[in-house]
């Protein structure tokens, strides 16, 4: 990218993204980069795909959340738009009224539906009634008067708002991944640009040909046999077929490493239809689909020394 460079992103000004994209620009030395809020990440797709903005900038999964669905969505279904870097970021959520506001007047808590689900405690604490938001920074930019908005601490310097409570969060430590879109045409260059010190990870989608029993068994059999981790595996429904859905892997490594190269060559061979979604430098430290701690399972998991009695309660034996 060069000077008079644009990044889209999901506004208004002081979401989680906006600090996503400052983060991005300041590591890649494109501080001058002009920002462009839009509504929807529907709309930063469109604007990257069609050379309104030479990037974007998205969520695309909380580590209390999961996957943004939209945002996962939208690459799938993009033929022009591929993710080239990503963004994690530790977020935090302060909870705000508008100046003078009376305590007792307040019965609602706004955000973006996964802010309200990452505050719920708070929520129900307070006695509010949940109201989803386009974003946190929606939320607190249209902030009524009988209203709690929940977003950054940067929302409250931004918008003028009193703070009624800091770091309301479930869970703290909680971080988001953000990708950086581009136009698939300029990734091979973007990617060059790029220090990958820790290693690759790429984002792939699988759609079989032929689905039926052992349909997921075969695809992940072909990234056993050859030793590579996957990050993680979601599916999708595809939206043209009823029944149908596509399998988003993300791996350990780059589509020009040899291995993954003879993996997608395998995955072609048996008639899945294969893209790539994104490539990015993976993040030092990252884990793969190499197992938890098991104070760390969910609660009510069992394991294979448990008794018996357990067992059955567990696995509805």
């Amino acid at each position: 990218m060069s000077g008079g460079s644009s990044v889209a992103f999901l506004g208004p000004e002081g979401t989680f993204t906006h600090q996503a994209v400052l983060a991005w620009a300041g590591r890649t030395g494109e501080p001058e980069a002009a920002t462009l809020p839009l509504g929807t990440v529907a709309e930063v797709h469109d604007a990257v795909a069609a050379g309104r903005a030479d990037r974007g900038v998205v969520a695309i999964e909380s580590s209390v959340e999961g996957y943004v669905v939209p945002s996962l969505d939208a690459l799938v279904g993009s033929g022009e738009v591929v993710a080239v870097d990503e963004v994690v970021l530790d977020v935090s959520f302060d909870a705000f009224a508008r100046p003078g506001h009376d305590p007792a007047a307040l019965v609602e808590a706004t955000a973006h539906p996964h802010g309200l689900a990452q505050c719920s405690r708070f929520v129900v604490e307070r006695g509010l009634r949940a109201v989803p938001a386009s974003s946190n920074a929606a939320a607190c930019r249209d902030l009524a008067g009988h209203q709690v908005a929940l977003g950054p601490r940067l929302c409250g310097e931004l918008y003028g708002l009193e703070t009624v409570a800091t770091q309301v969060d479930d869970v703290a430590g909680a971080r988001t991944r953000f990708l950086v879109l581009a136009r698939r045409s300029e990734a091979p260059e973007a990617l060059r640009a790029l220090d990958a010190a820790a290693g690759w990870r790429t984002m792939l989608a699988v759609t079989p040909e032929v689905t039926g029993p052992g349909v997921l068994a075969r695809v992940t059999a072909a990234f056993g046999r050859r030793g590579v981790n996957m990050s993680s595996l979601v599916e999708r429904p595809l939206k043209v077929r009823e029944g149908q859905y596509v399998f988003v892997v993300t791996l350990e490594g780059a589509p020009w490493d040899p291995v993954v190269r003879e993996l997608c060559g395998e995955l072609l061979a048996a008639g899945d239809s294969l893209k790539v979604l994104g490539v990015h430098p993976a993040e030092a430290g990252g884990r793969g689909l190499d197992g938890v701690l098991p104070d760390h399972a969910p609660t009510g998991s069992v394991r294979r020394d448990d008794p018996d009695a357990d067992l059955a309660r567990g696995l509805l034996w």
